[in-house]
């Protein structure tokens, strides 16, 4: 009964449903019959304060399915969950609309209770990283015979998780990337920027302490190529610390999505006549 009610709640049925459910010995999973009664209870239902409970306030439903299974410290369903998000809504919407939303509210949540949720962020944000490397086993082709887009996280940053759901959704879109992830230092950033000609750089800073606008400003005015005919990469600033200050020849997508359409555009004034970049 218990492991039957721990299944129901994990996949995101309110707890006194998944209880009504296991005492009346129903050996069911929430189908699409089920889910209109279960979003009236929940709906009606005053948000839980119970210790454990994260502030989710009106999430989606797979993000209150999401929170108990990192909160449980369930792997398994941690697993299951995040693939059919990924298979059913694909990465964005899954990105952007429940596994942001989850995080934030583990975060809020151990903000608030010292270092007793560490483990829970921990646990979640690795399996997020493991579902979207997962998501792009099979990497479609890269557009051929222009730069990548490089993919870094400013010195002292540690945040990487962001940089990698827009890795994931760029290979899915067939485009090419570099991803260098956490705490890049300036010169070896400045130096991958030469080596490899970059169409973009994305540079994530989640606080206004790691945010280096000198580096952001050095690596716009970064060129290569022969003379006469150098280049220069699109800077996009990623992330809540660029928050403020605009740094002068730079862009600053707000989210996964307004990225992905800016560089999808990038790469499609680079496409030949006739051509188009690889399809997802």
């Amino acid at each position: 009964m218990l492991e039957e009610m721990c299944r129901l709640t994990s996949a995101g049925v309110p707890p006194a449903e998944a209880a009504r459910a296991a005492l009346e010995g129903v050996d069911r999973s929430p189908s699409e019959h089920d889910r209109p009664q279960a979003d009236r209870a929940d709906a009606a239902r005053p948000r839980s304060r119970a210790p454990g409970a994260l502030p989710l306030g009106d999430a989606r439903k797979e993000c209150k399915g999401l929170a108990r299974a990192a909160v449980r410290l369930d792997a398994p369903a941690l697993d299951d969950q995040l693939t059919g998000l990924v298979t059913r809504h694909g990465l964005v919407v899954a990105w952007e609309e429940v596994m942001v939303p989850t995080l934030h509210a583990v975060g809020r949540k151990w903000e608030s209770s010292g270092d007793r949720y560490v483990e829970v962020e921990h646990l979640l944000s690795w399996h997020i990283s493991r579902a979207l490397h997962r998501a792009i086993a099979v990497a479609v082709p890269g557009a051929q015979g222009v730069g990548p887009v490089l993919l870094a996280c400013v010195p002292g940053e540690q945040h990487s998780l962001p940089l990698e759901a827009l890795d994931a959704s760029l290979t899915e879109m067939g485009l090419p990337t570099r991803m260098f992830g956490a705490a890049v230092p300036t010169e070896a950033l400045t130096a991958a920027v030469r080596r490899l000609g970059p169409v973009a750089v994305v540079l994530w800073a989640q606080a206004r302490s790691t945010a280096d606008h000198p580096l952001a400003r050095h690596v716009a005015s970064t060129s290569w190529g022969v003379k006469g005919a150098r280049s220069r990469p699109t800077v996009l600033l990623g992330g809540p610390g660029w928050a403020g200050r605009q740094v002068p020849g730079t862009l600053r997508p707000q989210g996964l999505s307004e990225a992905l359409a800016t560089l999808a555009n990038l790469y499609d004034s680079f496409a030949a006549p006739g051509e188009s970049r690889p399809a997802p």
